[in-house]
Parts: C-alpha cells; sequence; structure tokens
C-alpha cells in the first residue's frame, strides 16, 4: 500500500475584509458567559462567506466591554430544501448545539437563536480552523492503515478510485454519536474543525432532526462496531434529558417539532439497544455530496 494522500482539514473561510477577527473568548471556558455575549451583543456584519448555500455572514458581537468573532445567518436567507420546512434551519443548528452540550463533550460551538441586521437567525461563536491536523486521507488498496477506518471508495480522476479513510480518533468518534443522535444529513469533511488545544468541532447542523432516517456522513468508519463504555453512559444521560420534564427536551420543544423530538428520543433509545453504531440503512445516501 502506498502512502496515503492526506486531505487537509478545512477551516471556515469568508470574503471579509482583511481586518483581523478581534481577540476571542477561549471555547474552553464556561459556555455561559458566550452564550450572553452572543445573544446580547451588538452584531455588525463584516463580511459574506461565498461558498456557503445559504446566507452566512461574518460579524462581530460586541457586549459590556466582551468582543468576539462570529458567524449568522439569517432565516431570511435560507434556500428552501424538499425535505425541511421552510424557516427552520436556524432553529436546528441551535438544537444540535444545546445536544451537544447535553452529552458533555461540547462538540458544537456555542449557537444562539436571536434577532440580527436581517432578522431572526442563528448566531455561532467563529471557529478558526487549525493548518495541519488530517482527519481525512484517500489510499491506494483496499484497507486502511493502522489509524485510520475506512469510509469507501472514491473517484479520484482519469478512471481511478481510491479508498477514502478517516482518522481512527475519539474526537470523530464522539461526533459520529452526536450525528446519529441528531439525524445529520449532510456531516461533509469542510464541516470538521480542528481547534486549539487538540478541540475539534462541528458545525452546520442546519439539516437534522428530520423524522425520517437522513443520515450521511464521513464517518462510517466505525459502523457495525460496539458503542464505547463512554458513549453508552452519555446516552443514557440524553434519555434522562429527553424524557417528559427533562431540561432537553424543554430546550428542544421551543426549536423543533413534537415529532421530531419524538424522533429524537427513538433513535437515542436504538442506540442504547444496539449498543452499537449505526449502518448505512441502504434507503438514502450514506455519503454527502460533495463529501469535503
Amino acid at each position: 500500500m502506498s502512502a496515503p494522500e492526506r486531505i487537509p482539514a478545512r477551516g471556515v473561510t469568508s470574503s471579509a475584509s482583511a481586518e483581523p477577527p478581534p481577540a476571542r473568548p477561549s471555547v474552553d471556558s464556561p459556555a455561559g458567559p458566550l452564550v450572553e455575549l452572543l445573544a446580547e451583543g451588538e452584531l455588525t456584519v463584516r463580511g459574506q462567506v461565498r461558498e456557503a448555500s445559504n446566507a452566512v455572514l461574518y460579524c462581530t458581537v460586541s457586549y459590556e466591554g466582551r468582543q468576539a468573532a462570529c458567524v449568522y445567518k439569517p432565516v431570511a436567507g435560507e434556500r428552501p430544501l424538499w425535505d425541511f420546512p421552510d424557516g427552520t434551519l436556524a432553529q436546528r443548528e441551535v438544537a444540535a448545539y444545546e445536544v451537544s452540550e447535553a452529552t458533555g463533550w461540547g462538540l458544537v460551538p456555542p449557537t444562539v437563536l436571536r434577532d440580527g441586521p436581517y432578522g431572526e437567525g442563528m448566531c455561532q461563536l467563529w471557529i478558526e480552523g487549525q493548518p495541519g491536523s488530517e482527519l481525512l486521507a484517500l489510499m491506494d488498496g483496499e484497507e486502511a492503515g493502522e489509524g485510520w477506518k475506512a469510509v469507501g471508495f472514491a473517484e479520484v480522476g482519469d478512471g481511478r478510485a481510491a479508498l477514502l479513510v478517516h482518522a481512527d480518533d475519539l474526537r470523530l468518534r464522539r461526533l459520529a454519536v452526536l450525528d446519529a443522535v441528531v439525524n445529520n444529513a449532510d456531516r461533509k469533511g469542510g464541516h470538521l474543525l480542528p481547534a486549539a488545544e487538540g478541540r475539534l468541532y462541528g458545525i452546520d447542523h442546519g439539516v437534522t432532526f428530520n423524522v425520517e432516517n437522513k443520515l450521511r456522513t464521513l464517518l462510517w468508519g466505525w459502523a457495525g462496531e460496539p458503542l464505547t463504555g463512554e458513549a453508552v453512559e452519555v446516552l443514557r444521560q440524553l434519555r434522562d434529558a429527553l424524557g417528559q420534564g427533562g431540561e432537553l427536551a424543554a430546550k428542544l420543544s421551543a426549536l423543533i417539532t413534537p415529532a421530531e423530538l419524538d424522533a429524537t428520543r427513538e433513535r437515542v433509545a436504538a442506540l442504547l439497544t444496539s449498543g452499537r453504531h449505526p449502518e448505512p440503512s441502504g434507503e438514502w445516501p450514506a455519503i454527502p455530496w460533495p463529501p469535503v
């Protein structure tokens, strides 16, 4: 087997001016102050992320002497989708953040629903991706090398196919569990943001929480394998938090429909019953396009 061709982890880029973003609070600090800053601060639009399919604005937010860079996605800039109700993507992004917080893994940057210059929308802390983190790769041959998990074969040009793999990384494995819970229909490689101090974040959770099984992801490397003991314990905590009167259930009920909340409960229960990572259903394309 030849050496793998690494696919560099990509951070979010924008068309913002060359002015550097302000110093931001550490994402390792308690989420409360960051959420308050995002929810209450004054939003100033600095630029637009042009490659995004929906309106994504790069902003700064200021509140009581604190300032941070953030992403603002107004509901008015969402393109209609045939399989999701119009005007609901921002709420789903916030719902994914709330589930992430309930796991204790902190896999989604602080995210709020608020009013902004172009109406109500999602506002999320800007995460600066760190270069040099190799989470995806293409390999010749039919088996993943040591430290990698196979996803499937991909066309790479000139009629040649290569094996797409992702790192055998606990952070990714946790994210695979989160995606299964929220039914993420679009986990692309570009949605993975390695950050400072070894942190990993997932972004772009607008197409989540559908009542139908729509899990599409690049993180199939653990499909069918037993869940870790840590994941099982986290799922038990989610089951309790999603129960009647649970704090997470109350938060999600303001963001998604009752049927979608019930479906989330059912996905958690199914994961606990099987004790394994889900496998592609065969009823829906398993890998998003484009994959990166």
